[in-house]
C-alpha cells in the first residue's frame, strides 16, 4: 500500500474512533474522502494532500501535508470552531499504525475558521504535517 493510502486510512479510522468528533459530525461520523452526494451539515471532507521526499538517513521518508475541512451551516462559527478544535485534539502528536510504514510524526501545522465568501457555510481548514517512512 502506498504511504499515502496508508497515512489516510489510518487518519480516517482515528478520527471516525473519537466520541467528540462523533457527537459533532453524527454517529457514524460524517468524514468523507471526496465531498458528500447528499450533504449533511456538519462534515469533514480530506482534500488536497501533497507529498515530497523527506531527507532521513535513507533518503526513504516521505513528508506529507494534508488538508482536511469543515463544513458547517450554523448561524455562527461555533460548530465549525468545535470540529476542528476536536480534530486538533484528535491528532495532533497522534502515534497511529500505519499499513507498511511508519508515521514519524504528525502535527497540526495549521487551523482556521472562516465564511464562505457568500457567508454560507462557514468554513473550518486544519493543514496536517506528518512524515512517514517504510517499514
Amino acid at each position: 500500500m502506498s504511504p499515502d493510502l496508508a497515512l489516510q486510512q489510518a487518519l480516517l479510522a482515528h478520527l471516525r474512533a473519537d466520541p467528540a468528533l462523533a457527537a459533532l459530525l453524527g454517529d457514524p461520523p460524517r468524514i468523507h474522502d471526496a465531498p458528500p452526494q447528499a450533504r449533511v451539515f456538519p462534515h469533514l471532507v480530506f482534500g488536497r494532500a501533497e507529498t515530497r521526499p523527506w531527507g532521513g538517513l535513507d533518503g526513504e521518508g516521505l513528508e506529507h501535508a494534508l488538508t482536511l475541512t469543515c463544513l458547517s451551516h450554523f448561524d455562527g462559527a461555533e460548530e465549525a470552531k468545535a470540529v476542528i478544535a476536536a480534530v486538533r485534539a484528535r491528532l495532533h502528536g497522534a502515534d497511529l499504525a500505519l499499513d507498511g510504514h511508519r508515521l514519524v510524526n504528525l502535527r497540526v501545522a495549521y487551523a482556521d475558521v472562516f465564511r464562505a465568501p457568500d457567508w454560507r457555510p462557514v468554513v473550518g481548514v486544519v493543514r496536517l504535517r506528518a512524515v512517514t517512512e517504510p517499514l
